[in-house]
Order: structure tokens, then sequence, then C-alpha cells
């Protein structure tokens, strides 16, 4: 009975470990894709946020570890090797206490990142120049243009670039252009366009002749934004429950495994 105990326990460990493997592929994922994504909102953040760039880091960090123990805890499992299963462990509980401190930190400074995109934002849209081939520009260009919004907190944001409130003509950015469902929404215009109708140029550039959305991104990017963090925390919490019963696993095995034979230890 007791063997046949320890050999349920064992594949349990495995299948348990073939899941974190997989999840902290997932995590590692998130990470790359954060530092790599150059279309939406997170290539603006990334590119003038530091916070962002060191917490993509720890995801990739976190995953690769977190890869590796899934790999050594399934070793550990199948072979019965209990100093594998017992850096398992303390590697699991390293893991584990490192991602309810990064949770706990990322939570509490919620408020500090989203008034961080609110500066960076504000900022980027004031030095905005037109014909400039710049990667921020473009991202923001998407966003305006796919999230359907312009400006921060409304359309009287760009306002606050001189070179575009200097036109005489009625000029506006091209990406916050209020577009028919039939036009094609996957082309992103660029730059500052002028509108057809330009004869009003007795109120020089006047905000209230550009035909552009009204409506600021900032709901619309917070409420994407915390979409997209509710699935990180999401797949963290499940990991930390897998972990947890990895531990629990690891330590019935490990106290049922009284030999230690390291020639079942994989040599390479």
């Amino acid at each position: 009975m007791g063997s046949a105990c320890i050999k349920v326990t064992k594949y349990f460990l495995f299948l348990f470990n073939l899941l974190f493997f997989i999840l902290g592929a997932v995590i590692l994922g998130f990470g790359v894709w954060i530092l790599a994504d150059k279309s939406s909102f997170i290539s603006v953040l990334q590119t003038s946020s530091s916070s962002l760039k060191v917490g993509a880091c720890v995801f990739i960090g976190v995953g690769a570890i977190t890869m590796f123990m899934g790999f050594l805890g399934c070793i550990g499992a199948i072979k019965e090797v209990r100093c594998l299963l017992g850096l398992y462990f303390a590697f699991l509980l390293l893991i584990l206490i490192i991602q309810v401190a990064a949770g706990a930190l990322f939570y509490f400074n919620m408020g500090k990142l989203k008034q961080e995109m609110g500066n960076i934002v504000t900022n980027l849209i004031q030095n905005y120049k037109d014909s400039h081939e710049d990667r921020l520009q473009e991202a923001w260009d998407y966003v305006q243009a796919q999230v359907k919004c312009c400006g921060w907190v409304s359309f009287y944001n760009w306002t606050e670039n001189t070179e575009l409130m200097n036109r005489t003509n009625i000029t506006y950015p091209c990406s916050c252009e209020a577009r028919r469902e039939e036009q094609d929404s996957f082309v992103v215009r660029k730059g500052f366009c002028e509108a057809l109708d330009s004869n009003r140029t007795e109120s020089g550039n006047s905000p209230e002749y550009w035909p552009v959305y009204h409506e600021g991104c900032m709901k619309k990017v917070q409420a994407w934004l915390q979409e997209n963090v509710g699935i990180i925390l999401g797949i963290c919490v499940g990991v930390a429950v897998i972990e947890l019963l990895g531990m629990l696993l690891s330590i019935c095995l490990c106290r049922h495994v009284h030999s230690e034979d390291y020639s079942k230890v994989p040599k390479y």
C-alpha cells in the first residue's frame, strides 16, 4: 500500500511540474511580449518608463527559473532523488516569496503607474513632430486610431502642441480622425492632416472644427491596462497554487524516499 502511494505521489508530482513548466513559459512569454511589442500602448510605456522595463525583466527571470524548476522537479520525481526534491522545494519557496513581494509591490504602485502614464502621453503630445519618424509617435498614433480616441483627457490636449496650433488652416492629428465603420481601420495615418474644408481661416486652427474623436484615451487605455494586468496576475495566482501543491507533494515524496541512490541522477 505504501509503495502504491509513493507511485501515485510521484506521478502526480510529475504532472504538476509539467504544468508548472508550461505556466513558467507563459510568464516568460508575457515578459518578452512587453519588451518586444512595438504597436500598442505597451510600446509607449516601455520606451519611456523604466519601471515597466524592470517589471518585464522580472517576468522573464521568474518565468525562466520557473521552467528550470519544473524540469528539475520532473527529474527529481521520476528518479526519486532526495537532493533534487529538497533543492526543488527550496527554490519553489524562494520563487513563491518573490512572486508575493512583486505582486504586492505592483499592486500598491498602480496609482503611480497611472500618473506616470498621463505624464508620458502628455509630454509625447506636446512634443509630437509632423513628418518625423519616431517609434514612440507611431505607437501613439496606433493607439488613437485603434482605440478611437484623441488626446489623453480629451482632444483638447493637442492644443498644447505648438507646431500644430501654429498652422493657419484647419489642421488636426491624422490618427485622431473620426472615421466611419466602412472605412479601412487597419491603415494608421500619421502626422498632421489638413481638413478638406479649410476655408475657415478667420479663426485660425480652431480645434472646434477638427473632424476628430472628442473622447480622450485615458479611460480606455487604463481599462485595457487593467484587463491585461488582471490576466497576468491571474496566471501568477495559478502558478502560486501549483507551487504550493508541488511543495506539498515534494515533501511527501522526499519523506518516503529513505535511501539515496545517486546513480539515478542523469549524467550528461
